[in-house]
């Protein structure tokens, strides 16, 4: 089972399992993460599911969609690792994707 590290802007750290085929954002709901609001349910149209992913994953990752990257327009303080967990579908080969809360979110 892949694990998912989030890591909270003060710095609290949470490692927790995940299903391969969910998201990375059900995984955070699933798991009580501050900061993954997920209004829209992982529908991609709300934003409130933006996290950073360490850059040592990016490339492990798919580019983001058009809707995607367009709904990343409307993120406070959006930075090049910026994406929406929603969109982050967890798999074996992603065990131990570390991705970051915005602290805005908090």
């Amino acid at each position: 089972m892949p694990r998912v590290r989030f890591i909270q802007a003060d710095g609290q750290t949470s490692e927790v399992d995940a299903l391969s085929g969910d998201s990375v954002m059900e995984t955070a709901i699933d798991n009580d993460i501050q900061g993954i609001i997920a209004e829209c349910g992982g529908a991609c149209s709300c934003a409130t599911c933006h996290v950073y992913v360490d850059p040592d994953w990016l490339a492990k990752l798919p580019p983001p969609e058009p809707i995607e990257d367009g709904m990343l327009d409307c993120v406070f303080d959006r930075r090049q690792n910026s994406r929406l967990s929603c969109q982050l579908r967890v798999r074996d080969e992603l065990d131990g994707i570390t991705v970051t809360v915005p602290e805005s979110q908090i």
